[in-house]
């Protein structure tokens, strides 16, 4: 395993592109865009035509795989368990999740390695043995690291976390997706994915004055929503694209995550090239000129892109303002100038408690420097940031050479507090005893998500992002109304208002400080490793698989929720402390639907237990219904399942007896996790009929013998005075109905491998 993607494996990726590309091209008999290319050039098979958007599948075959710590350590159980020896295409794990904020950078990473260690040494253990490079604790957050080491135009690479398509800045189709995923994958078995439509972002002009490349995403994501870019890819181009850096384009490509894009991605051009350069990726960036007319769409394209794409969104960058999202959902969008009138509106706390800068997101070179023009320009008049501001490094490469070049000293000076190289405050992983319970408060973020209870396990934070030299301006000025582009902060030498930051260099002219020596490789001897897992361990559990389909009906299941709002994995299968059993299915199960709000009750994460009658927490009622052979449903609204990849989400319900979730529509990766699982993930043919269901109801889902690919399946709600019947859809194909009648798709794995 290399430390980096070699020039070898990036030369044979544009070989089979070439050959696949003209062969496609032959198929369909029209110009292609970006997407399509990649796509074709890394299919199983060729097809004779076209596939459908949205309605065929097809199997593709990844170049790589990148797992976090988090969900990569059910990753690696779920490969053992299958009997699989080797991982059979480039595979890293990144330890960024499990490492909290407390206090700050160095403390906080010698508290999170003595908590982890056991963790820690599973995965470098696991690792080693089945050839799989291992990122040490501290050497950054996954999405940064694969940027820095990983990433090439024209590759495609899955990853179990749902912000792996920020390697789409660097050109690449990079996809988020469930743990199973994942091993099947490492297994050497092709991936299989919904044909994905294409949404066109048409870029114009140039970026200016406060406006970012966050700014892009944020429009994007107001204009699409949660849910707008679901089984759809996500292509920017024009000629405002070539004046984003590559890191900029990363971010906008990370947060297509939040309008439920399969991955975004942007044509390869020089501002690529250089970055490569600059990560001393010199031979790729060589292969990626000489093969340029692969990794951009057909020039056609570009002309008349309304007739290639589904949708196209055209933006004018010159005349963008900066954007602000939130609370509570990233699709609230507005302009910063319209922010004041909406706290006044909404009734939004004003002050600002926290302002947090960083993240896999936003924390660049170019990022930070910006920022730090802005901390400068403070720091001369002798101010500093009116709120606590927590800065989270990328990665360590990213850390060090701010450090060297002066623009964490400029953050400092304003009052910043430097975290580790972790996700830390982005995933809920920090701890804030200052609050107390139940008190709502404000935050400011350059983060990519902000549900409730995101980032700090409390409901009543509210999240408010924007590009990191926004949030630099809001702290100054310590509240959500105040405007920099118009407002200004009182000085000792009177009123002053900033100017806007200065335009920082895509990359930094001495180079980026080399810090490599976070990667394990593997062992060259693997059959002399042995993985460490204590039999008596609280974190890590031995999988067992889970019992296949007894070829029954499934008889009136007892409703144990129907959730109401936005139901995120979040909400499924909270962070924050529960990361710290992500390992072991049955603690981590103790947090089932605990964020979840009940239509039946508005309570969160609580319902009638029918064997006494009792409001209980839902994970309390679902092992008493285990412990009875009760098995039971989940009902629930649009979008269901939005947010982070984590299969956990999937695995907790069907460990508890799940057997079926009925929603008005699912995100589409816990769709795909639901089915891996067993759990049949059917959808309301008439959505209207979600308001059919009561609380005392039982649901029968029949017909289960002859369930088809295209065919609806019949369900019957008994009500406690008659019964009625209603028709689900499915997006089951042959080979998924194979994964539900096994009982999961592990066990197909398992039976294949051997």
């Amino acid at each position: 395993m290399e430390i980096e993607t070699t020039p070898e494996l990036v030369l044979n990726v544009y070989k089979r592109l070439e050959e696949n590309i003209s062969k496609f091209r032959n198929a369909v008999k029209r110009p292609l865009t970006l997407s399509e290319k990649i796509l074709a050039g890394h299919l199983e098979t060729m097809p004779n035509k076209a596939p459908q958007e949205g309605k065929d599948y097809v199997f593709l075959k990844p170049d790589r795989v990148a797992l976090q710590d988090v969900t990569g350590q059910m990753v690696l159980l779920q490969f053992m368990q299958a009997g699989l020896k080797q991982a059979a295409l480039p595979t890293t794990v990144h330890c960024d999740h499990l490492i909290r904020a407390q206090i700050e950078g160095e403390t906080d990473m010698k508290t999170s390695l003595n908590e982890n260690s056991e963790v820690f040494q599973f995965l470098e253990s696991a690792c080693s043995k089945y050839g799989i490079g291992f990122w040490r604790p501290g050497a950054g957050i996954i999405h940064q690291v694969v940027l820095e080491n990983y990433a090439f135009p024209g590759g495609l690479m899955i990853g179990t976390d749902s912000h792996t398509p920020n390697a789409g800045g660097l050109g690449m189709i990079a996809i988020g997706v469930g743990g199973i995923d994942a091993a099947e994958t490492m297994a050497g078995l092709p991936w299989e994915l919904l044909y994905p439509k294409r949404i066109g972002v048409y870029l114009t002009g140039k970026l200016n004055g406060w406006t970012a490349p966050k700014d892009i995403i944020l429009y994007v994501a107001g204009k699409l929503t949660v849910s707008g870019g679901t089984n759809a890819i996500i292509e920017y181009f024009g000629p405002g694209a070539k004046s984003i850096s590559c890191t900029g384009k990363a971010t906008i490509t990370n947060m297509g995550a939040e309008i439920g894009a399969t991955c975004s991605i942007f044509p390869y051009d020089e501002r690529m090239e250089k970055y490569l350069k600059t990560t001393n990726r010199e031979k790729i960036a060589e292969l990626a000129n000489k093969h340029s007319e692969l990794l951009v769409p057909d020039p056609e394209i570009e002309h008349n892109p309304e007739k290639y794409y589904d949708k196209v969104i055209r933006i004018d960058l010159s005349t963008l303002e900066p954007y602000v999202v939130g609370p509570h959902t990233p699709d609230l969008a507005r302009p910063i100038s319209y922010l004041a009138d909406d706290v006044k509106k909404n009734a939004y706390l004003d002050k600002i408690s926290v302002a947090l800068i960083g993240s896999c997101t936003n924390s660049s070179y170019e990022d930070m420097s910006r920022a730090a023009s802005v901390a400068q320009q403070a720091k001369a008049k002798g101010l500093k940031s009116k709120v606590p501001l927590l800065v989270t490094p990328g990665s360590e490469q990213i850390r060090a050479t701010i450090e060297r070049d002066g623009q964490m000293d400029s953050l400092k000076a304003i009052g910043a507090t430097v975290l580790a190289n972790a996700c830390g405050p982005c995933i809920g992983q920090w701890s804030r005893p200052e609050l107390k319970k139940g008190e709502p408060n404000t935050i400011v973020t350059s983060f990519n998500r902000n549900f409730p209870g995101r980032n700090d396990g409390k409901r009543e934070t509210m999240n408010f992002i924007g590009s990191p030299e926004l949030v630099i301006a809001l702290a100054l000025g310590g509240s959500l109304s105040f405007n920099p582009l118009k407002d200004s902060l009182d000085t000792p030498s009177g009123k002053f208002k900033l100017d806007p930051p200065e335009i920082a260099p895509d990359v930094p002219s001495k180079g980026f400080y080399n810090a490599r020596d976070g990667y394990v490789a593997p062992s060259q001897n693997p059959e002399t490793v042995q993985v460490i897992i204590d039999k008596e361990s609280n974190r890590l559990q031995k999988l067992e698989p889970f019992s296949k389909w007894d070829g029954k009906d499934l008889e009136k299941l007892v409703v144990i929720v129907k959730t109401k709002g936005k139901c995120t994995t979040d909400h499924i299968s909270p962070a924050g402390a529960w990361l710290t059993y992500r390992g072991h299915l049955d603690k981590i199960s103790d947090n089932l639907l605990l964020g979840a709000v009940n239509a039946f009750n508005d309570e969160v994460g609580k319902g009638r237990n029918i064997l006494n009658n009792k409001i209980e927490s839902f994970p309390q009622i679902a092992r008493q219904y285990k412990q009875n052979e009760i098995r039971w449903v989940i009902v629930g609204g649009d979008n269901y399942g939005e947010g982070s990849s984590r299969e956990h989400a999937a695995m907790t319900p069907r460990y508890l007896g799940c057997a079926a979730v009925i929603a008005k529509s699912f995100a589409r990766i816990h769709e795909t996790n639901l089915k891996k699982q067993g759990i049949l993930a059917l959808t309301f043919a008439n959505p209207k009929d979600y308001d059919k269901i009561e609380e005392p109801d039982k649901i029968s889902i029949v017909g289960l013998a002859s369930l088809e690919q295209g065919k609806p399946v019949k369900c019957i709600i008994y009500h406690q005075d008659r019964k009625e019947e209603i028709l689900l859809n499915h997006s089951y194909n042959r080979s998924q109905i194979e994964w539900f009648r096994a009982g999961a798709a592990l066990n197909v794995l398992r039976t294949r491998v051997k």
